[in-house]
């Protein structure tokens, strides 16, 4: 089945800092934009006469604020960042995918937990969400933040964490890490966020049971990296670690892609050419996918409308699942190990690396 477009009105646009927007919109006529803290939309753009999908965390709560809205950081040659930054106006229309992710989580009431949020740069839309909601919808948990950036200048949403630590002074605490810190700063730790310094933010933060504490990690791939680094170093589980990533630049998917095909090739995989079926909203597609393409790249070529955003392997909007063959992927840090377990792939990152090659995808 599709999904369901939208053409959202612009109601408001926010300079969080000098390189990021909020942009607000206006929910349609019909009903409330659905959607879960933690989730994405894709905004569908044209922009010089080419069509171009991005996709853009929400940095809105469903149960706390009553207009959805996404989070736009300036990319340097970024078309879709900069062209938004610039000239996006209050009271235009964008053409918008339902909202979409699986970066969510349940909210009880009777439940007592504490979630700590990693956040890097822009990284913090998603968290904000899920910050917000955890605030409004589970009065018995606590919230820590750990935000990382490179100034002052850059944190996004300074006023409105201030005003939230206001306003739940015993259930939110927010740790600011800081490479380049103001004269005299106080209000928080500057450097890295390595092991030592993650270990002495968390060792100042209120403790509950193993059991009752979730952690949820969203940044620049380096930053993301270095925690999942650090989580082995200390000893924390990283089975309780929750990730959304945004990107990585196109040096590290060189690397990726060169690390992948060098294990392929120790595992006796050949990359070629390959004949491969992709069932899809009851259709069965079936295309040759040469080994220097993906497989959503070569279908969008082909004009055969698969679902995707992103299209670089971290929004799990074109995840299905492979039934038979191989697939590789140039990117796996969207997918849970136990996804990668049972056969699930990413068509925009993926690529075919057996003949007999079957992915459905819901």
């Amino acid at each position: 089945m599709s999904n369901t477009h939208y053409q959202l009105k612009v109601r408001n646009i926010v300079s969080e800092t000098d390189q990021a927007i909020v942009i607000e919109f206006e929910n349609p006529a019909n009903q409330p934009l659905a959607y879960q803290s933690g989730q994405f939309l894709t905004l569908l753009l044209n922009i010089d006469g080419e069509p171009i999908r991005r996709a853009y965390s929400l940095c809105t709560s469903p149960a706390v604020d009553e207009f959805p809205a996404v989070t736009v950081k300036r990319v340097a040659g970024g078309k879709a960042s900069n062209y938004l930054n610039d000239h996006l106006k209050k009271g235009d229309t964008i053409e918008v995918i339902e909202a979409q992710g699986m970066f969510t989580t349940e909210y009880d009431a009777s439940q007592k937990r504490h979630r700590i949020l990693l956040g890097g740069g822009s990284g913090i839309t998603p968290l904000m969400s899920i910050l917000k909601s955890t605030l409004q919808k589970e009065p018995q948990s606590i919230v820590s933040l750990i935000y990382a950036n490179q100034n002052n200048a850059s944190v996004i949403f300074k006023k409105q964490l201030e005003d939230l630590q206001n306003q739940y002074a015993d259930r939110l605490k927010v740790v600011h890490v800081l490479e380049k810190t103001p004269l005299l700063w106080s209000k928080g730790y500057k450097g890295r966020l390595d092991s030592k310094l993650l270990k002495k933010i968390l060792q100042t933060l209120p403790a509950l049971e193993p059991s009752q504490t979730e952690y949820y990690l969203c940044g620049p791939s380096g930053m993301m990296q270095q925690v999942e680094t650090s989580f082995q170093e200390l000893g924390l589980p990283l089975e309780s670690l929750r990730k959304e990533s945004f990107g990585v630049s196109p040096q590290e998917a060189a690397e990726k892609r060169a690390a992948v095909v060098e294990k392929s090739k120790e595992e006796g995989l050949i990359a070629q050419t390959y004949n491969i079926k992709v069932i899809y909203a009851g259709e069965e597609f079936v295309f040759d996918v040469p080994a220097d393409q993906t497989i959503l790249e070569t279908a969008l070529k082909q004009d055969i409308d698969l679902p995707f955003s992103c299209q670089s392997g971290m929004c799990t909007a074109c995840m299905g699942r492979c039934t038979s063959g191989k697939v590789v992927l140039d990117e796996e840090d969207a997918l849970t190990p136990k996804e990668l377990e049972q056969g699930y792939v990413l068509t925009c990152v993926g690529h075919p690396m057996s003949e007999g090659v079957v992915i459905e995808i819901d």
